[in-house]
Parts: C-alpha cells; structure tokens; sequence
C-alpha cells in the first residue's frame, strides 16, 4: 500500500543560535531558536514521514518538554523515525521538501541536506528532494523573522 505523508514546521531566527538545516551548519548571523537544534527542514520530514505511517508526530515522539531532546541532533531523531517506519513494516519511497527563507542563499548547501536526510532514512540521494525559495520580502520568512520548510513523501506500507 502507497501512503503519502505531509509535514510543515516553522521557527524563529535569533542571534547566538547556529543554523542548522538538513543537518548541515550553514554560516549565518543568525540561527533558528528551538528546544532541539530547531532544524525545521529535518522537522518537516520527520512530520510527514511520521503522518504517512499514521504514527503521530514529532512532538509525540520527542516533546519540547523533555529534557532529553534539549539540543538535540535532529538528523539523530530522523534515524530513530526512520528506524521505527521500518520496524513498522514501512519503506520510505521518496521525499520532496522546500525550505523558505529570506536569507541566507542555500543552494550551495543542497547537496549536502540531501545526503544527509538520504543516509539518515537509508535511502539513496536520488530518493531525497530539498529545494529553497524566497517570499520576496513578504511575510515573517520574508522579513528574515524565521524559516519554515514543507515536506511531502511516499512510503510503502504493509497491509493496512
């Protein structure tokens, strides 16, 4: 059975915080403020991975009131929802996911939030789609307020 799950995620940009997207650390005045590493790309993953499997979502499985996930890797989180998909009987076919933001430019950054997110799913690069874009100015995204990524994927689940 084909599933097709959806996710979204959003958070705020502040000074002293690292920016983390895709498991890769981009260079930036200003980084995404989160209980975890705030990476909203992986989060829009992890969301419609876990939505495609029916298995709730990432604040379910890894609560912001937890002080265990207190900056915690969230490449590290995607691995454990991958883990439990497969344990589900679930394989993951393909991800496409956009990330939206102002600045700072990511398309040197692609490449690698694709093979991240690719090994941390085991699954090939060719299977893992990220692309980003800008909201000419408008909006919180636009004004440089936060970044907000979106993420759709297929899976193949067993039985129902």
């Amino acid at each position: 059975m084909i599933r097709i799950g959806q996710g979204y995620d959003v958070h705020r940009l502040s000074a002293g915080r690292r920016l983390i997207l895709g498991g890769a650390d981009i260079p930036f005045c200003k980084g995404l403020d989160g209980h975890s590493d705030a990476d909203v790309l992986v989060h829009a993953v992890m969301d419609a991975l876990l939505g495609a499997a029916a298995l709730g979502d990432i604040g379910m499985l890894f609560p912001d009131s937890s002080a265990e996930y207190l900056g915690a890797d969230s490449i590290s989180l995607l691995k454990r929802v991958s883990g439990l998909l497969k344990s589900r009987g679930c394989s993951i076919v393909n991800i496409d996911s956009t990330v939206i933001a102002q600045e700072p430019k990511l398309s040197p950054y692609i490449s690698i939030m694709r093979k991240n997110i690719a090994l941390a799913c085991g699954v090939s690069t060719g299977a893992v789609s990220v692309k980003a874009t800008t909201e000419e100015h408008l909006g919180f995204t636009g004004s440089g307020d936060g970044i907000a990524a979106s993420a759709v994927c297929l899976i193949e689940a067993e039985g129902s």
